[in-house]
C-alpha cells in the first residue's frame, strides 16, 4: 500500500509514475478531496470535544453550587450526538481512502525499463550455453511418460487437468531438488529454514497484495466461516510471520528460505501450457524472503538474485536474467528480475523464478515496522521475495537438458548424493 501522505503531496508525480504500468490512475485525485474532508472532520470533532469538556466542567461547578445546569446538559447532549455523527462520517471517508489505496499498485523504481508488456523487458545477462543435441529432442512430457516417472493420465482421473503424479525416480528427483535447494540456501546462503502453514487467511492475502485484486484467482476453502485460502506462494505465509510486529533494526535483515506446496487457479492462463508440469494448479516451490532496512533493500535484492542463480549454476543449467518492464511487473513490486531457464523441448527460455523488491508496499499493508534504536521512531521495513526456485520447472529443465539419446536422464552431479543413482532409466 502506498503512503497516503506521499501520494497526496506528490499527486502529479505519482500518477505519472504509475501510468507507466499502462493503467488509468486518475481516480487517485479523489484522495486529495477526501483527505481535505477528513482533516476538516477531525478538526471539527476535536473542537466539539474540547467544547464538551469545557461545558462539562461548568456543569460540575453549577452542581457543586447547587445551581440549575439543565440548559448546559442539553447542549452537551447535542454535542455528543454531533460528535457521533462526525465520527460515522469520518469512518466512511477513511474507508473510501483505504479502498482506493488497496487497489493501487506499487510505484516502479526509477531503474525499471518502461514498457507496456514483456516485449520491453531488458536482458541483464545470459549464463551458460544451450546444449547442442545430436539426436531428436524430447520434451519433459514424452521423457517422463516413457520413463514411467510422470503420470498425467491418472492425475487427471484423481483430480482433473493441470495435475501430475510423480512416480519412482520422478518423485525422488522432485524431493531431491527440494532438499538441494533448501540445503544450499539454509546452510550456505545464511537463510533460516521454515515450513509455514499451507493455508492462509484473508488478512495474510491482503498484506502481500494478492487481495483484493487477485481474489477470484485464489482457491478458497469451503470450511465454516473461516476465510481460509490455499497458499498461492510461500511469500504469503512467510511475509505474514511479522504482521503487526516491530522488529529490532540491529537484527535486520531477516532472511528466510521457505518451502511450501503452492496452489493457483491459473484463471488468466486458459489455453496456455495446458500440457505437462510447466503451469499447474499445485506445485512445489522454495521461496526466499528478506525483511530489510530501506537503504539496504536494493543491495539485498542483488544478493538474493545471486542466491537464486546459484541453484541453476550448480545444476549446470543455461539461463538468463531479465529485468521486467513497468508493464510486466507484479502488482506489489517496485522492481523484479525474472530468471529464465533454457528448455530444449520448447527451444526457448522460460521463467523459473522471480526476484522482487516490494520496498515498503507490503510492510504498510501488513504493518511491519522496525526501530533503529530503542528510543527511535518506528519505520516500515522493506520486504523482498524471490524464487529459490520453482521445483517443478527446475525438474523440467533437468529432464530436458540432461536427456540422452536412449531416453534416459543423466542425474546432475550435485543431485547424486540425494538421488543415490547416476541415471534415471
Amino acid at each position: 500500500m502506498l503512503d497516503l501522505k506521499y501520494v497526496t503531496e506528490h499527486m502529479e508525480l505519482v500518477v505519472k509514475q504509475l501510468s507507466n504500468r499502462n493503467g488509468d490512475f486518475s481516480y487517485l485525485y479523489e484522495l486529495v478531496d477526501l483527505q481535505e474532508t477528513r482533516k476538516k472532520i477531525i478538526y471539527d470533532v476535536e473542537a466539539k470535544k474540547a467544547l464538551r469538556n469545557e461545558q462539562s466542567k461548568k456543569i460540575g461547578e453549577l452542581k457543586r453550587n447547587k445551581q440549575d445546569a439543565s440548559h448546559i446538559l442539553n447542549e452537551v447532549a447535542h454535542l455528543g450526538d454531533e460528535i457521533k455523527a462526525l465520527d460515522e462520517e469520518l469512518k466512511v471517508i477513511e474507508e473510501k481512502v483505504f479502498n482506493i489505496l488497496a487497489i493501487t499498485p506499487n510505484i516502479p523504481d526509477s531503474s525499471v525499463p518502461i514498457g507496456k508488456d514483456d516485449s520491453a523487458n531488458l536482458e541483464v545477462k545470459k549464463v551458460g550455453t544451450p546444449r547442442v543435441f545430436d539426436f531428436p529432442i524430447k520434451d519433459h512430457i514424452e521423457l517422463g511418460e516413457k520413463l514411467n516417472i510422470l503420470d498425467f493420465e491418472r492425475a487427471a482421473k484423481i483430480t482433473g487437468t493441470r495435475f501430475v503424479v510423480d512416480k519412482g525416480l520422478g518423485a525422488r528427483l522432485e524431493r531431491s531438488l527440494i532438499q538441494f535447494m533448501m540445503d544450499l540456501h539454509a546452510l550456505e546462503h545464511g537463510y533460516t529454514e521454515i515450513i509455514p502453514p499451507f493455508i492462509v487467511n484473508e488478512k495474510s492475502m491482503f498484506a502481500t497484495g494478492q487481495f483484493p485484486k487477485f481474489k477470484d484467482d485464489s482457491f478458497k476453502l469451503a470450511f465454516g466461516d473461516n476465510n481460509w485460502y490455499l497458499n498461492p506462494t510461500a511469500e504469503v505465509p512467510t511475509i505474514n510471520l511479522y504482521r503487526d510486529e516491530i522488529l529490532d533494526g540491529d537484527q535486520l535483515p531477516y532472511k528466510y528460505c521457505s518451502f511450501t506446496t503452492a496452489f493457483r487457479s491459473e484463471a488468466g492462463s486458459a489455453g496456455r501450457d495446458t500440457r505437462g508440469i510447466l503451469r499447474q494448479h499445485q506445485f512445489n516451490k522454495v521461496e526466499l524472503i528478506k525483511f530489510t532496512k530501506p537503504e539496504e533493500s536494493y543491495q539485498e535484492l542483488e544478493s538474493m538474485l545471486l542466491n537464486s542463480e546459484e541453484v541453476l549454476k550448480r545444476l549446470g543449467l543455461p539461463y538468463r536474467v531479465v529485468c521486467l518492464s513497468t508493464g510486466d511487473m507484479g502488482f506489489g513490486m517496485a522492481k523484479t528480475y525474472d530468471i529464465e531457464v533454457w528448455l530444449p523441448g520448447q527451444n526457448m527460455y522460460r521463467e523459473i523464478g522471480s526476484i522482487s523488491n516490494a520496498e515498503d508496499f507490503q510492510a504498510r499493508r501488513a504493518n511491519i515496522r522496525f526501530k533503529r534504536t530503542k528510543d527511535s521512531k518506528t519505520e516500515y521495513v522493506h520486504t523482498l521475495n524471490g524464487s529459490g526456485l520453482a521445483v517443478g520447472r527446475t525438474m523440467i529443465a533437468v529432464l530436458e537438458n540432461y536427456q540422452n539419446a536412449d531416453g534416459t536422464i543423466t542425474v546432475p552431479k550435485v543431485l547424486i548424493p540425494y538421488m543415490k543413482v547416476e541415471v534415471i532409466k
